[in-house]
């Protein structure tokens, strides 16, 4: 995935940009009604996330916590979470994932912004499956 380029990936658009430093950054802009990924856990990524713009729900061991623009939250290895626009307007959110790596997860499970519905696509059952299938292998462990 080009730096800037984005994807599409479980209903989100999703871009990157290249960094020196040992972490991922990402913007993620999810559309108003968009759940996120199933509840997960990552062993060894610290995540980060904050809000630019709209709000953003996050669930994080048990916990609903709603952040706006200009909050973060910083999740540790290990804590289940996941997270869902429930608002009707479109939130970006920077993300950031320490150390390295996670980015191959966009860049693989990502549906290409210039492709035909690529926001349908990418919730597709098919790439739902395929996400799900794959998630381990990028320490994306989900618990349904």
């Amino acid at each position: 995935m080009k730096n800037g380029h984005s994807k599409w990936v479980v209903g989100h658009k999703i871009t990157t940009h290249d960094t020196t430093g040992n972490y991922d950054l990402a913007v993620i802009e999810t559309p108003g009604k968009v759940k996120g990924p199933p509840p997960h856990t990552h062993q060894s990524y610290n995540e980060s996330f904050m809000v630019i713009d709209g709000e953003m729900q996050f669930f994080i061991d048990g916990e609903i916590k709603t952040l706006g623009a200009g909050e973060v939250i910083d999740i540790p290895p290990n804590t289940l979470h996941t997270f869902e626009n429930v608002g009707d307007k479109v939130c970006k959110l920077i993300n950031i994932d320490s150390p390295k790596g996670f980015r191959g997860f966009f860049e693989e499970m990502g549906i290409s912004e210039e492709e035909t519905d690529a926001q349908m696509k990418s919730v597709s059952p098919d790439v739902v499956q395929k996400v799900i299938q794959s998630a381990a292998s990028f320490d994306m462990h989900i618990k349904m």
